[in-house]
């Protein structure tokens, strides 16, 4: 769906045919509900944070601007509701130790990646994915699965473009300790 398309649903919306609103759900609902669960990491609370973020999307769309993305303003409603819920609820992460990582350790875990088959490789990246905490799945997923630019990360996230390049590069090396620990490299 192009940008044009989206506000064509959300005039469509304005002028009171609220059933275009559905247009948008369906185009949406499974990129909100996977960035939920990324953070979240539980399918009842994602789908929950999801079912959330299009009745607070409904409810604000006349504050929608349009100097974003449609996505972009989404993403950010999904992310500060999961935000919201975990501060609530008092989740805690798994915290794991991450350590440091040599160049011949990034390369070992290149080489293995490379090695395995396909479906092996997504499931290997999912699961170490699951491990890390939520921010940090949140941030690569938006990032190398959902293509979104530096630009549209830090409105999602509410700071510069800076700040976007130091939390991904943080959360690449967390997700690069958590493989190293999965593959159990060695120097």
């Amino acid at each position: 769906m192009h940008l044009s398309d989206d506000q064509y649903y959300i005039k469509q919306i304005s002028n009171g045919k609220t059933e275009a609103f559905t247009v948008l759900v369906n185009q949406y609902k499974t990129l909100v509900f996977t960035l939920a669960y990324k953070m979240l990491k539980n399918r009842e609370q994602a789908e929950e944070i999801a079912q959330d973020t299009f009745v607070k999307a409904y409810q604000s769309l006349n504050k929608f601007k349009g100097d974003s993305k449609f996505s972009t303003w989404l993403y950010k409603i999904t992310y500060n509701a999961c935000l919201d819920f975990l501060k609530r609820n008092k989740k805690e992460d798994n915290m794991l130790y991450f350590e440091e990582i040599s160049a011949y350790q990034t390369k070992a875990i290149e080489d293995s990646l490379d090695n395995m088959v396909e479906q092996e490789r997504q499931q290997k990246i999912e699961t170490s994915l699951a491990l890390l905490p939520s921010e940090d799945a949140f941030l690569l997923t938006l990032y190398y699965f959902d293509n979104q630019s530096l630009a549209e990360i830090s409105k999602i996230i509410d700071t510069n473009t800076n700040n976007v390049k130091i939390k991904l590069h943080r959360s690449r090396k967390k997700l690069a300790s958590i493989l190293n620990a999965q593959f159990n490299l060695k120097n």
